[in-house]
């Protein structure tokens, strides 16, 4: 994942960060409600992020997800 793709990193921060009884759906629509995109682009880049490996197909993050999430939540600090 390049520096460019900050809507997919804080997708996956977003899934990090989420408590234990939200779901995929809760997370995505707090995502739409801040604004950033509409749910049909949300979907999207969840299901990139899924073929990318990022996202398992049960909705949990990856090894691979859960260390670009850390990346992010490090970029954002900054």
């Amino acid at each position: 994942m390049n520096e460019e793709n900050v809507v997919e990193r804080v997708c996956l921060l977003a899934l990090m960060k989420k408590e234990p009884e939200e779901t995929l759906l809760d997370v995505q629509k707090m995502l739409v409600e801040t604004g950033m995109f509409e749910m049909k682009e949300c979907k999207e880049v969840f299901k990139k992020l899924e073929d990318e490996q990022y996202i398992s197909s049960n909705g949990s993050l990856t090894m691979k997800g859960v260390m670009e999430a850390k990346v992010a939540e490090e970029m954002f600090k900054q």
